[in-house]
């Protein structure tokens, strides 16, 4: 997974970057808080973020800030590392948006523990959002099912909702659990099998 930094701190920057690395993380470095807003704007952006508090042009509360006005249909993991440790200085951070933070000088064993938790949540809310796009599919299908269904009066094809035509029992068997089998109804049976008939003069079978 790639985690985005954002640290105008060398010397921090750069430890940051070696503990997450040996984590088995992707890292990607942003200069200050500006670079880092601008990277978290790409389309295929981290989705998990570490930033520092304290930054110039841009701090990480603002940037917690800004992200949870603009956020869509993504979703972001985002710790602040701060030297700030008073309790309404902490409820600012997270009431701006941020998922969890650390105090500086921070413990770089605790830093991984808490970026594996930010993990977990990311992977547990991509697995929610795709179940979620299972069932609205689903009940796309249901709805459509119910709905108005065109069909044509000589084939009795039947067409979806993409304006392509399906054989009947082909739509019906993809879109529910039915299953067909094939028979011959009596009408049938008398007007293209009329030699099939017993002693008494009726059709001996009937499927």
């Amino acid at each position: 997974m790639r985690v985005l930094i954002a640290e105008d701190d060398p010397v921090s920057k750069g430890l940051l970057t070696a503990t997450l690395t040996k984590a088995g993380y992707e890292v990607v470095a942003a200069e200050d808080g500006e670079q880092a807003w601008q990277m978290l704007q790409a389309r295929e952006s981290p989705r998990l973020a570490v930033l520092d508090w304290m930054m110039p042009s841009l701090d990480g509360v603002e940037i917690c800030r800004r992200l949870r006005r603009a956020e869509g249909g993504e979703f972001f993991y985002m710790i602040l590392l701060t030297t700030k440790n008073r309790q309404e200085e902490i409820v600012e951070g997270l009431e701006a948006g941020a998922d969890d933070y650390l105090t500086k000088p921070y413990n770089p064993h605790e830093l991984r523990l808490r970026v594996r938790a930010g993990e977990r949540i990311l992977r547990l809310q991509s697995a929610l959002k795709t179940k979620v796009d299972e069932l609205q599919e689903a009940l796309e299908e249901v709805k459509q099912l119910q709905g108005l269904l065109p069909i044509c009066m000589h084939c009795k094809s039947v067409r979806d909702q993409n304006n392509v035509w399906h054989r009947i029992d082909a739509y019906i068997a993809r879109h529910t659990d039915v299953r067909f089998s094939h028979g011959l109804c009596r009408t049938c049976l008398e007007k293209y099998y009329p030699d099939l008939k017993d002693e008494t003069g009726h059709h001996s079978a009937l499927s």
